[in-house]
C-alpha cells in the first residue's frame, strides 16, 4: 500500500480519467461475511492503475484480537488493494459483485480521491469498528457524502424496521438461524431502536439501494451500474438441526417423561445441567454487558431468564431450604410473566427461545413441587 501511496504523490492524475464506483459485494456463505461488503474503486485510465479502496481490513494476530472484540474493541483500517487481488475473494467463493459509477466533474473526481489518499496515510486509516454504526460501508458512504452533497430518497417502507430487523433479513436469507440466535442472546435492547433512512445504510445492500435513490444538485449520483460477478444464485443447504426444532424436541421429551416415575432421576439430573447452563450463559450476558465499550449489549431482556443465579441453584435443587422453595416460586412467576408480554417488551426476543423459556418454568414449577414433596 505504501508504493501505491507514493505513486500518486509524486504527480497528480489527470481528475477527468479518472472513474469512481461504488463496489458491493454480496453475501458470502461464512458468518463474516453474510452481510456482504463494500469498496470504493478507482480507475485512472492515464496511469493504468485499478485500485480499491477497503475499509474492512484487520489484524487478527493480536494475541489479545478475542478479547478486544469481546470488549467491543475492534481496530480496523482502511487498505488499498488493487482491483484483481480485491476480487479474487469473491471468484474463489461466487460471491455477487457489482459497482456504482458515480457522476462527479473532474474537481469532485479529484476531491474525492485526494480524501481518500489522505485517509490511507499510516496516521489516519485506523478507525474504531461499530457493527451497526461505523464499518466498512458507513465509512465509504461518508467519504463520497462528505466530498459531494447528497440527498437519498427514502427506500425503506412506511413501517420503518429496526437495526436486529435489518440484521435478521440478512441472517434469515443465508439460514444462519444459530448465528441469528446468538446475536439475539447477546445483544440487547438498543438494537431495536427503529433505523433512518441512512441509518439502515450501515449495511452493503441497502448503502447500494441509497446510491440508487440518490440525487445532487447535477442529478442522479449514479450515472451506470456494472455487474462485475453475477454467479448463479445459491440456496443454502435446509437443515432439521435449528434452535426451534431442538429446543422443541427437548420440551417434548423432557415433558413426556416428566409424568414416567421410573425417569425422574434422569429428569433431575437434566434439571442441573438445564440451570447451570442457563445461568452460565446470564453470567455471560451480563459480563459483556458490564465490559463492553459500547452500548450494544446493554439493556439485555433475556436475562430475565437466564438469570446467573441459577449457575448456583443448579446445585441446591435437593436441598431443604424455604427460601430456595421461593425462589423457584420467584422464577416461575418471573418466567411466566416474560411468556405473556413475549411480544410487547422493549427487546425483540427470539422466537425459537419460546420452547426453551416454556421448558425453564415447567422445571421451575417442578421444584417447586419437588420442594413441596420434600417438606421445604
Amino acid at each position: 500500500m505504501f508504493i501505491i501511496l507514493s505513486a500518486f504523490s509524486q504527480t497528480p492524475p489527470d481528475s477527468c480519467r479518472l472513474r469512481i464506483s461504488l463496489v458491493t459485494c454480496g453475501p458470502g456463505e461464512d458468518l463474516y461475511s453474510i452481510f456482504g461488503h463494500t469498496g470504493i474503486r478507482v480507475t485512472d485510465s492515464t496511469r493504468n492503475t485499478d485500485i480499491v479502496f477497503n475499509y474492512g481490513t484487520f489484524d487478527d494476530s493480536d494475541p489479545y484480537f478475542y478479547l478486544k472484540f469481546t470488549r467491543g474493541i475492534m481496530r480496523y483500517s482502511l487498505s488499498i488493494w488493487p482491483y484483481s487481488a480485491f476480487m479474487e475473494e469473491y471468484r474463489v467463493e461466487q460471491r455477487r459483485v457489482a459497482e456504482q459509477v458515480l457522476n462527479l466533474d473532474c474537481r469532485e473526481k479529484r476531491q474525492l480521491f485526494n480524501a481518500l489518499l489522505i485517509n490511507a496515510q499510516e496516521n489516519n486509516r485506523y478507525y474504531n469498528y461499530q457493527f451497526h454504526v461505523d464499518n466498512c460501508t458507513t465509512r465509504a458512504k461518508n467519504m463520497i457524502t462528505n466530498n459531494k452533497p447528497v440527498h437519498f430518497g427514502n427506500m425503506l417502507p412506511p413501517q420503518h424496521p429496526s437495526f436486529r430487523q435489518l440484521i435478521h433479513s440478512c441472517l434469515n436469507q443465508g439460514k444462519q438461524y444459530w448465528s441469528k440466535l446468538a446475536i439475539d442472546l447477546l445483544l440487547g435492547a438498543h438494537l431495536d431502536a427503529t433505523v433512518t433512512n441512512e441509518q439502515a445504510m450501515f449495511l452493503p445492500d441497502y448503502l447500494a439501494k441509497g446510491l440508487d435513490s440518490a440525487h445532487t444538485d447535477s442529478g442522479r449520483l449514479v450515472s451506470e451500474t456494472v455487474p462485475l460477478l453475477t454467479p448463479a444464485p445459491k440456496t443454502p443447504p435446509a437443515s432439521w438441526c435449528t434452535p426451534l426444532n431442538l429446543f422443541s424436541a427437548l420440551l417434548i421429551i423432557i415433558a413426556a417423561l416428566s409424568f414416567i416415575p421410573s425417569a425422574q432421576k434422569a429428569v433431575y439430573v437434566f434439571d442441573r445441567v438445564l440451570f447451570l447452563l442457563t445461568g452460565l450463559l446470564g453470567i455471560v450476558m451480563w459480563a459483556v454487558w458490564i465490559t463492553r465499550v459500547d452500548t450494544v449489549c446493554s439493556n439485555n431482556w433475556n436475562t430475565l431468564w437466564a438469570l446467573p443465579t441459577h449457575a448456583v441453584m443448579a446445585f441446591l435443587l435437593s436441598k431443604k431450604r424455604p427460601w430456595i422453595r421461593i425462589y423457584w416460586i420467584i422464577t416461575s412467576a418471573l418466567l411466566a410473566l416474560l411468556l405473556m408480554g413475549w411480544l410487547w417488551w422493549p427487546q425483540q426476543l427470539n422466537n425459537d427461545l419460546l420452547p426453551l423459556v416454556l421448558l425453564l418454568l415447567l422445571r421451575s414449577v417442578a421444584a417447586i413441587r419437588r420442594g413441596s414433596k420434600t417438606g421445604l
